[in-house]
């Protein structure tokens, strides 16, 4: 029975959605056994899910919710008692009662809502590969590079950390001979080769596919300070749950970035949140807008990654609410895994409508009171067929009806409005600023800086114990003047020194490795010795 408040028109233990014949509720415990909200553009699914997440924030259940048009964004503002929300309310038994609820804005570019940043170690290869569009072999080459990174300590937090990292394991161009791989990054680049061949080409297409995420903007995306899924999931001081928002319409520009994005956010709520259960409410919910950009073209390895997650994450108290066109759009295995259903109208001009249609009946549980594919047809604005889980997590057979109207606003809020939100918003100051660690970028340009050390000490005029070293190279091995063109004291000269050039070469570098190792530390003194005699010792 519903009851003639707003407020508890919910009860403990279920969300109140909409009525027809039959009262539909969604029961609390069974939330986290995810759901779908379907239907054609303009026949309700965002006004659905407004009034899902009130009904959760209600509860106490925090909310994330992508929001492509903007619409969503009034829930954080008071609702208007306009007159056909109060004869929806009216004829629904509800006393209306405007509302309204903590809200928190999220945006990739930081305009709209505080910056959501992740590291790109945490975006890991497989994420990675599916943002880039790469095929098997670039993935491939992408694993070996995030290999590379865990094994010398090389941290991979923004795009120029990956960048520098694909630069340092691609081979040396064009070089032949015993100097082939001595440089600064020899040790690195033979580590990558021992996994297979890396080849400069498919560097070259990774980096290139780099540059057009970094030109969709990209790149604001991958840094630090990374988001902690923990301020996701907080309630208010009136115990509510505080609904976030991605504000996605920029976003949408990229749909691959979009979705691979939010199926990120699943994955780290997947690793992070301990095993919980059967709880008696959701820790949180998040809803999944335009869903079927998640499944397009994806590969096999990726669709089994979506399918763990969905199967799996339930047991972390999270339910996942996926919003698309039409069922077909999700992968039946996928789909298996929804079963708290909401379809708004399908329309039919073709025999390959008329098919999604039947598809769509296909998956209720049927009624014998209802010709579901008929119906679905024939739903007006506002008007859905339900079925959600019920006592052990059965589905109740399909009911059309009418979707109660919402609390809060319906449609976007201004930029006023917006400014004075995320002006109180508890994770203000957070996340605001971008900082740059040290990482792997800045440590490959520190080994770059110790090899050319040595060269430019060489070509400063002789100054101090590296220029006297090159003065007596030259000496020794005629390096400053061509062959054929030395004095006669001069070839007196190097006919001796040369029958002593082991003694006086071992000499000298015994001596400047203790010297430079000892002022400048080991590692950075055998570098500096590597610069200034390895070419004389290979010779």
């Amino acid at each position: 029975m519903v009851t003639s408040d707003n407020k508890t028109a919910d009860t403990e233990e279920k969300i109140f959605i909409g009525k027809g014949e039959q009262t539909a509720w969604l029961t609390l415990a069974l939330a986290n056994r995810h759901g779908l909200v379907t239907g054609a553009t303009g026949t309700g699914k965002t006004v659905s899910l407004q009034v899902m997440a009130e009904g959760f924030a209600r509860a106490g259940v925090p909310v994330f919710a992508a929001d492509i048009k903007g619409d969503l964004s009034g829930i954080s503002e008071i609702g208007e008692a306009k007159d056909f929300i109060l004869k929806r309310a009216g004829e629904m038994g509800l006393n209306f009662q405007p509302d309204q609820f903590s809200t928190v804005f999220w945006d990739v570019f930081g305009e709209q809502g505080h910056p959501v940043r992740a590291t790109v170690t945490e975006m890991g290869p497989l994420l990675l590969s599916r943002m880039l569009d790469l095929n098997d072999v670039q993935e491939g080459v992408l694993n070996v590079a995030f290999r590379v990174a865990d094994e010398n300590g090389l941290p991979l937090l923004d795009m120029k950390d990956l960048r520098s990292l694909l630069d340092a394991i691609a081979p040396a161009g064009g070089k032949r001979g015993p100097d082939a791989e001595e440089d600064e990054h020899a040790e690195i680049r033979k580590a990558a080769q021992s996994y297979g061949n890396v080849s400069k080409a498919t560097i070259g297409t990774i980096q290139r596919q780099l540059l057009v995420l970094e030109n969709q903007g990209g790149t604001k995306f991958f840094g630090e300070p990374a988001l902690l899924l923990k301020d996701f999931m907080k309630t208010d001081s009136d115990g509510r749950g505080v609904v976030n928002i991605l504000v996605a319409d920029k976003l949408m520009q990229n749909p691959r970035l979009y979705a691979t994005f939010l199926l990120w956010m699943l994955s780290e709520l997947f690793e992070e949140l301990p095993e919980a259960g059967d709880l008696p409410k959701p820790k949180l919910v998040f809803f999944f807008d335009e869903a079927h950009l998640l499944f397009n073209d994806a590969p096999k390895a990726l669709l089994d990654k979506i399918e763990q997650v969905v199967r799996l994450i339930r047991s972390k108290g999270v339910g996942v609410y996926f919003v698309t066109q039409n069922p077909i759009d999700v992968p039946d295995k996928v789909l298996a895994q929804l079963g708290n259903r909401v379809q708004h109208a399908l329309r039919a001009f073709t025999p390959r409508d008329q098919k999604a249609v039947n598809a769509a009946a296909q998956t209720f549980r049927p009624n014998p009171k209802l010709d579901t594919a008929r119906v679905i047809m024939e739903l007006g604005k506002g008007e859905a067929l339900v079925s959600f889980l019920e006592g052990g997590g059965t589905p109740t057979m399909v009911e059309r009806v009418m979707i109660r109207p919402p609390t809060a606003r319906i449609g976007p809020i201004t930029p006023e409005e917006r400014k004075a939100i995320m002006g109180k918003s508890p994770v203000k100051g957070k996340y605001d600023t971008a900082v740059d660690a040290e990482s792997a970028y800045e440590m490959l340009q520190k080994r770059v800086a110790t090899t050319a050390a040595p060269a430019e000490g060489q070509d400063g005029g002789g100054g101090g114990i590296l220029g006297q070293i090159g003065s007596i190279v030259g000496t020794i091995f005629g390096t400053n003047v061509r062959r054929g063109r030395l004095t006669t004291g001069q070839v007196i000269a190097r006919d001796v020194t040369r029958s002593v050039t082991n003694r006086v070469v071992g000499g000298i570098v015994a001596d400047l490795g203790k010297s430079v190792g000892g002022s400048l530390g080991g590692s950075v003194g055998r570098a500096l010795v590597r610069g200034a005699l390895g070419g004389l010792l290979r010779r």
